[in-house]
């Protein structure tokens, strides 16, 4: 599956940080939130409903995305933030969200399940919120059945020029608040190159501006 395990970029984030950043932005994250990355939400499910079957949302937040899945597909949720996880709860309650299995306290960088559990891994703005995101990405692959999809939103940082040197200079700051702004393709296409088992089929961006993009791999059906 993964290739050599080594995952050689880890910073200065730590899980514990920010699990306690999505804890304190859990009562205003819908409103914060939600219309500005609605368009990759959108992008993300319909990706995920092609396919179908158990889909896994890893950092499934308070849960804004789950009533836009099909009712046929059965969904798994988690988080590492128990407060925005509290959130999803009280929504799929409300709305009596009958194809929601489970909504789970966990770590995308070890995810408690069984491999090859479901047909999609569904991550959107995960990947850029994680301490080590190679190690998330083996767990997504791990627990992704042969020929099943992984699904990521991600932001894509610039690699040189104005903007890669502004989000340089930004990256302690928005680390402290759960994300990176530094993060560039490169990274992703080192994992995918390295790793047995995986393939790019899409990657493109996401409007407005297209500093975001929906990315979707594949897991080989011999893997």
């Amino acid at each position: 599956m993964a290739g050599n395990g080594v995952h050689p970029t880890v910073d200065d984030m730590r899980t514990e940080g920010v699990a306690k950043a999505y804890d304190r932005w859990a009562p205003v994250y819908d409103l914060v939130f939600g219309k500005v990355f609605a368009r990759g939400r959108s992008a993300a499910i319909d990706a995920a409903e092609r396919v179908g079957g158990r889909i896994l949302e890893v950092g499934v937040g308070t849960g804004l995305s789950l009533p836009q899945y099909s009712p046929r597909s059965r969904l798994v949720g988690v988080d590492l933030s128990a407060p925005m996880l509290e959130k999803a709860r009280e929504r799929v309650a409300q709305l009596a969200l009958r194809n929601v299995e489970q909504l789970d306290v966990m770590d995308a960088e070890h995810l408690a399940f069984a491999d090859a559990s479901f047909d999609v891994v569904v991550a959107q703005y995960v990947v850029t919120a994680v301490p080590n995101p190679e190690a998330a990405l083996d767990e997504f692959l791990r627990v992704a059945r042969p020929g099943g999809e992984i699904v990521i939103t991600t932001r894509v940082g610039a690699d040189k020029g104005v903007r890669g040197a502004i989000e340089s200079l930004l990256s302690p700051v928005v680390n402290r608040l759960g994300w990176r702004t530094e993060f560039s393709w490169q990274r992703y296409q080192a994992w995918i190159d390295r790793t047995a088992g995986v393939s790019l089929i899409e990657r493109r961006p996401l409007p407005p501006l297209g500093h975001f993009s929906l990315v979707r791999l594949r897991k080989s059906d011999a893997a």
